[in-house]
């Protein structure tokens, strides 16, 4: 696949990280509300981030586009999709979004069948595309029961719109920024979301909770530094290295990872709809994606080719 050492290297950390998060974030509402989790997060991950780039001191970008290009990553990318997950997972496990999350390369297809002319849904596809709508149906039948089905029903959506935002956020990224150092890629819109994410916190979380729990300052410590600014600059320069669709591959060990997680320290229930939901969604992203050996790759995909 044309994948170096240090590629790889970054994908398995990226996996590590993100896969991991989910177990976090279902810590955190434990104590904080899903506008003050993602509020706390992003504060950890700004503090983090400017420090980096107090060091590192990239230059700036000039034109106001560009500006506003990282501005409205910060919504696409970081605030709806951060809160539509935390919100999800007061209802669902921590394993079950971990899944549905691992939809983005799916979602990812379908736009790129909308807007670009070179990446258009084939046979194989189609197939994959339907194999991973089986695993969400597989999930979403998991919690039928009396009382629930409603609640953990919406909490499945919220986290399949933020599957949906990232994968539109991903095609953004390689459209309009791929010119901007991957540092102001992830702060930038961080400081964005921020400014979006604490007026909606005090509307809708009155009143705002301080956390007075270790254990949830260690998991928005997590989330920020780790989950957050360390992951951000690893996926970003993956998608500009090896490009946003292979990058999106990630959600592969991703779901594996969160659904270990979830069952080993939260005690997450390991039934037969969980795997077979999980193997049907990574069997769809991973015929999406195969390509024959010796196939040329569209240069919609290429780290260096065109926009995707």
């Amino acid at each position: 696949m044309g994948v170096s050492i240090r590629e790889w290297g970054a994908f398995g950390l990226l996996s590590l990280l993100w896969g991991s998060s989910f177990l976090w974030i279902k810590v955190a509402l434990q104590e904080v509300g899903p506008f003050t989790l993602v509020g706390w997060r992003l504060v950890a991950g700004l503090v983090t981030m400017a420090l980096i780039l107090a060091l590192r001191r990239p230059e700036l970008p000039r034109q106001r586009a560009t500006w506003f290009h990282l501005a409205m990553l910060g919504v696409i990318n970081i605030t709806l999709p951060f809160f539509l997950i935390s919100w999800g997972q007061k209802t669902i496990d921590s394993a079950v979004a971990s899944v549905l999350n691992s939809t983005v390369p799916l979602f990812t297809l379908v736009i790129a069948h909308l807007l670009l002319p070179d990446e258009r849904i084939t046979l194989q596809r189609t197939v994959g595309l339907l194999a991973g709508f089986a695993g969400v149906v597989v999930l979403v039948l998991r919690e039928l029961g009396p009382g629930t089905f409603r609640q953990s029903l919406l909490g499945q959506l919220a986290v399949l719109l933020a599957a949906v935002s990232y994968a539109v956020s991903g095609v953004y990224v390689r459209r309009y920024l791929r010119q901007v150092p991957q540092l102001l890629q992830a702060f930038v819109p961080m400081a964005a979301a921020q400014f979006l994410i604490w007026p909606l916190a005090f509307l809708f979380e009155r009143p705002v909770i301080l956390p007075t729990q270790a254990v949830t300052w260690i998991a928005l410590t997590f989330l920020g530094v780790l989950g957050l600014s360390a992951a951000y600059i690893l996926f970003f320069y993956l998608i500009h290295s090896v490009g946003a669709t292979r990058a999106s591959l990630v959600t592969y060990p991703i779901a594996v990872v969160g659904v270990a997680m979830g069952v080993i320290f939260l005690g997450e229930q390991l039934d037969i709809n969980l795997i077979l939901g999980t193997l049907l969604v990574i069997l769809g992203v991973g015929v999406v994606n195969w390509r024959a050996a010796g196939r040329p790759k569209p240069a919609a995909e290429s780290g260096k080719g065109s926009a995707a």
